[in-house]
């Protein structure tokens, strides 16, 4: 079975290793971002058998995320996987940020996972089925200090993940919430955590194999919400 999938908010790290995993299993793959150059490379480097599309959307705009949810339609037909990806983030405490700083995180983190999730669990409900997973953090489940806006904005997110869950169920939907709770290899972070060793790391390619087993856990009867993706390679587990 060929599945379309969206992935909204693509970026070098885990949003490039879901696509290529996607990719690997067959799968048709939209990848959605603000940087067309970056998109369009990617799509057009991704493994057989699976085909890429670069749709450069805003996940801020309302009007750009259904416009590229009618552009993949138009190339690949209905959604059947959504992955909510997108993150903005937001590092400052109550006095010092601003309402404009607060909004931009809730723009993305909440909004734009929730007009994406709208688009995505259309055309699910039309075709019997499908998965949304959103990508969370440490802050959707225990807040840190200091990062209100971001923290705010996760919460949010794990929230709409639960709540879908729940009435989307019985539909056949299955709806998903990764907890990622460490820092995800790559040149920068190895750069900024360079006194750490190897295994506080977590492993991309791994994370998106986790991201993919969610998926295929449609065609079973007992489907797992939260995974809890923690420090150390294949350190992951489902609660």
């Amino acid at each position: 079975m060929t599945r379309t999938v969206v992935i909204a908010g693509v970026g070098p790290g885990l949003g490039e290793s879901l696509a290529r995993t996607f990719a690997a299993e067959g799968c048709q793959v939209a990848l959605f971002a603000r940087s067309a150059d970056y998109i369009e490379e990617l799509a057009a480097d991704l493994p057989d058998p699976g085909e890429g599309l670069a749709v450069r959307t805003d996940l801020t705009d309302v009007d750009r995320i259904r416009e590229g949810f009618d552009t993949v339609r138009k190339a690949f037909g209905p959604v059947d996987v959504l992955v909510n990806h997108a993150s903005a983030p937001s590092w400052k405490g109550l006095m010092d940020l601003s309402v404009e700083e607060f909004e931009r995180a809730w723009a993305v983190n909440g909004r734009g996972a929730f007009v994406c999730s709208q688009e995505a669990v259309a055309d699910m409900l039309e075709t019997g089925g499908g998965t949304v997973i959103f990508t969370g953090a440490t802050s959707a489940v225990r807040s840190l200090g200091g990062a209100i806006g971001f923290t705010a904005a996760k919460f949010a997110a794990r929230g709409m993940a639960m709540d879908m869950a729940q009435e989307f169920g019985p539909e056949g939907i299955h709806v998903a919430h990764v907890v990622i709770d460490g820092q995800i290899d790559s040149p920068s972070v190895r750069e900024q955590f360079s006194d750490r060793g190897d295994d506080t790391f977590l492993d991309p390619d791994e994370m998106a194999e986790t991201y993919w087993h969610l998926v295929e856990r449609d065609a079973v009867g007992t489907r797992p919400f939260e995974v809890h993706i923690t420090n150390g390679p294949r350190n992951s587990e489902f609660i």
